[in-house]
């Protein structure tokens, strides 16, 4: 069976005044060659002897008001980056800076502030919820810790927040269980606006999902976002959803950022060539000649090319990461340079890009 989604339309108190300028008024957050490595052991009590290095020198901008996506094939680092950029994960090096300040360093109010401002939606809506708590204890939660309005009207501000995500009230006394998967990320959405957050990280917030489904809650997301301005840092592996809802999209390739640029120029002219794999991966309609559903010659030529591109081996091992360029094991156009320095990311033609090609 063919699917086809269906779319409509205070930190470091004392922060030097360099850092500062780093933020211009328009960025919300800024990753500055940030890194995460795990340590891999050799025994049991023995010291490390080896590093995944999950996430490795890892620089981006967001803006606000606007949608920047991370895609990538499994194990890429990029759920790991969003944990960093949550403060979920401590970092091994580099700075993230979140309105001007570092989130390394801030801690009690401080650290409140930043948890209320930046929220995250997870991948499985079954396991981020709390089994044991009503959906309006799940709700009303964020507002008693954070103080945000009155005892009195939590329950009326609730109410509204269901019925935002397209949920009646009645869904306010029943447990997560009594839930599709569909109807549960749309509390876990709920969940996320209930402290009016300044930033959303939705990590693979539809791969859980059917298909049919995932039209629904991408809809809501798109329109909660026109509504409120919220910014988003949308990480996924559909290329589809991420050419309709973002402005800007990075391609992450064993920990490291191999091209980012606007959204549409990504997808009209991809210059790195593990970005052309991904286009390639896409999975495609098949055209039918006929109503018998009898594919044609030009399809199935179209078919086997793409099957020829995207065969190319599998990702390395994150422990031990090739020489030179990551991708070059995999690269069809590499040359000799490739397995023995390591692109920069730097600029071309507007974009960032991390291949000797340019």
């Amino acid at each position: 069976m063919i699917y086809e989604l269906n779319i409509t339309d205070t930190a470091q108190k004392n922060i030097s005044s360099s850092e500062c300028k780093t933020l211009t008024p328009e960025l919300l957050l800024k990753a500055e060659s940030i890194k995460k490595y795990f340590p891999v052991r050799g025994g049991f009590l023995k010291p490390a002897d080896k590093w995944i290095r999950a996430v490795d020198g890892v620089s981006f901008d967001v803006k606000k008001d606007s949608v920047f996506a991370i895609v990538g094939e499994s194990g890429c680092g990029k759920s790991t980056a969003a944990r960093l950029i949550l403060k979920l994960l401590p970092l091994t090096d580099g700075k993230i800076f979140f309105k001007g300040q570092d989130i390394a360093v801030i801690t009690g109010d401080e650290l409140k502030r930043f948890r209320r401002s930046v929220q995250i939606v997870f991948q499985d809506p079954f396991a981020s919820l709390n089994p044991r708590m009503r959906v309006i204890d799940t709700l009303s939660e964020p507002f008693r810790i954070h103080r945000i309005i009155p005892k009195n009207e939590i329950k009326d501000k609730v109410e509204h927040l269901i019925e935002k995500v397209g949920l009646n009230a009645d869904a306010l006394n029943k447990y997560p269980h009594e839930f599709s998967g569909g109807q549960r990320q749309r509390i876990c959405i709920a969940r996320a606006l209930t402290v009016s957050p300044e930033l959303i990280v939705a990590d693979e917030p539809l791969s859980a999902l059917d298909v049919s489904i995932q039209a629904q809650i991408l809809n809501l997301i798109h329109d909660i976002k026109k509504e409120t301005k919220i910014s988003l840092i949308f990480i996924s592996h559909d290329l589809k959803v991420v050419h309709y809802i973002s402005d800007e999209v990075a391609v992450m390739y064993l920990g490291r950022i191999v091209e980012k640029a606007k959204t549409e120029d990504i997808f009209n002219a991809p210059k790195h060539p593990y970005t052309e794999l991904l286009l390639a991966s896409a999975p495609k309609l098949k055209v039918r000649s006929d109503e018998l559903g009898v594919m044609s010659k030009e399809s199935k030529l179209l078919t086997l090319k793409s099957k020829l591109k995207t065969d190319i081996g599998d990702v390395p091992s994150s422990i031990d990461i090739p020489s030179g360029c990551p991708f070059h094991p995999r690269c069809p156009k590499r040359f000799d340079v490739c397995d023995k320095v390591v692109p920069e990311l730097k600029d071309s033609d507007g974009r960032l890009v991390a291949c000797h090609l340019y």
